[in-house]
């Protein structure tokens, strides 16, 4: 009797790992079954990672040691009604009522060891307590925490380039410090007008003021300028500063020189005349020329040095019309003059004045961080609601600039390779770098009563993200730089306030 077997009877062994086209393909359709879950689901999965880093840069202690607290006790305490309010921006969300969109969020919900947090209004209550005294504090928040992540980060710049310009704010209601001014957009409309300052080396914010609608003075500006040196790391020694017109004056340029400031400022109301024989074109196939003099305008203490460059206009000329010639020489050329203390090549001084253009996008991408929210009718209070918005834009330009840092060492996990999910993120725009370290869903589960937050294994930016927290992590397990006797100069010591 002859038996038939099938020839492929032996079993296969089913590998516990995850394969990568292990998992079959779901049918999801109009009948497709749905339920709850017990888990604690979170979008905002990269919230982690700012959380490590405060631990890491030892936020909580800059803060007890700087902040003014208000009147207003909060029961939180105004360490986490502060840090609640950073969260909000670091999301996106820059207006206090958006607050009831994340109260029951298991990644904040689970930082302020709550079941919800407390309603919009509680914060709002807060901020309006805030004052001018709660503004200095947060500006001197930024400066000890500009040190600590240049420390972490091994950056010592001797000499940094600074751009200040300013911005419209436009009001649509009863703000205190509204006034008609220069507002390009709504013609006619209250606005004010703040002044920001950024530092071009890291892209970060420097120093700020929300001021009134209106034209800043000579006193003003000088004042401002003399507030720079006391917020600069310890490393820095020389500052090249850039400004456009609206800042020209001798009592701003003064307040540059006894600062020890080089400065290039675009020309405003001056008249210098230059020598005509001197005009010179370093460029045989641009048909630009460039000029220098020394000249002391009216009311100024010293004469200063003054560069130019002239550009030719272009002469439209209609069909069958012939070309009008002008009666001056001047009438043909369009002027651009700045005044500097520097020397060298004109042309030189005025290549590194256009490299300030970059603060444009800065200040843009500010007011997109919540700048142009303007939560109260009180001056004092957006005043300090500026510095808690330009704080909350620090911190992710710091958190790019330590994930920048972890794809460069070489001692994490390279097995997986998640370092190259953040390769180039220095660059990226802020709305770009929360698709890559924020927007990513994680949920939170309790395992041997333990909280934890896992993250799909199916999500393409989870090991980059696993990479920075390993990478988090390790730099928190170190003693910090500024707890070790290092040759770092540290301008600004923590005392208790």
């Amino acid at each position: 009797m002859v038996k038939r077997r099938k020839n492929n009877t032996k079993k296969k062994r089913n590998g516990k790992g995850f394969k990568e086209n292990g998992a079959k393909a779901r049918k999801i359709n109009a009948s497709t079954e749905f339920e709850t879950c017990t888990e604690q689901l979170s979008p905002f999965g990269g919230l982690l990672p700012l959380i490590k880093f405060l631990d890491l840069v030892r936020f909580k202690e800059i803060f007890d040691s700087t902040y003014l607290a208000p009147r207003r006790d909060p029961k939180l305490g105004h360490h986490l009604m502060v840090v609640g309010i950073l969260m909000l921006l670091f999301i996106g969300f820059n207006r206090l009522w958006h607050f009831t969109y994340i109260r029951l969020d298991a990644m904040l919900c689970g930082f302020f060891r709550l079941t919800k947090l407390p309603v919009a209004t509680t914060f709002w209550r807060y901020v309006d307590s805030l004052g001018i005294n709660q503004a200095n504090a947060f500006l001197n928040i930024l400066s000890a925490l500009r040190e600590r992540v240049w420390q972490l980060c091994d950056i010592e710049y001797y000499r940094i380039r600074i751009s200040i310009d300013t911005t419209v704010e436009t009001i649509f209601g009863n703000q205190q410090g509204g006034r008609k001014g220069h507002n390009t957009k709504y013609r006619g409309k209250k606005a004010l007008r703040p002044i920001l300052c950024f530092i071009d080396e890291t892209r970060e914010y420097l120093l700020g003021n929300l001021r009134k609608g209106q034209t800043v003075s000579g006193k003003e500006a000088a004042d401002f300028i003399k507030k720079i040196k006391g917020h600069l790391p310890g490393c820095v020694h020389q500052v090249l500063l850039r400004a456009d017109g609206e800042f020209l004056s001798w009592q701003s340029v003064a307040a540059c020189m006894e600062a020890g400031f080089d400065f290039i400022i675009a020309n405003k109301g001056c008249n210098p005349t230059f020598d005509p024989n001197n005009w010179y074109r370093p460029w045989k196939r641009k048909n630009i020329e460039y000029n220098s003099c020394v000249y002391q305008p009216g009311g100024w203490g010293v004469a200063c040095r003054f560069v130019v460059m002239r550009i030719p206009k272009k002469e439209a000329k209609k069909p069958g019309q012939a070309i009008q010639c002008v009666l001056f020489e001047d009438e043909r050329y369009q002027y651009r003059i700045f005044c500097t203390n520097l020397g060298g090549k004109a042309h030189k001084i005025i290549s590194e004045y256009d490299k300030r253009a970059d603060v444009e996008n800065l200040v843009g991408e500010a007011k997109r961080e919540g700048l142009d929210a303007i939560p109260s009718a009180k001056f004092k209070t957006n005043y300090a609601y500026f510095q808690i918005v330009m704080l909350a834009y620090n911190i992710w330009r710091y958190l790019k600039m330590i994930a920048q840092l972890g794809i460069g060492d070489d001692q994490c996990d390279q097995a997986d390779d998640g370092a190259k999910g953040l390769q180039g993120i220095m660059n990226n725009t802020i709305r770009i770098a929360r698709l890559k370290l924020l927007f990513i869903a994680a949920k939170v589960v309790k395992e041997s009563n333990v909280d934890k937050v896992k993250y799909s294994i199916h999500d393409a930016r989870t090991p980059a993200m696993l990479h920075f927290l390993k990478f988090l992590d390790k730099a928190r397990s170190k003693i910090r730089p500024w707890e070790e006797d290092s040759n770092w100069p540290q301008r600004f010591s923590l005392q208790p306030v």
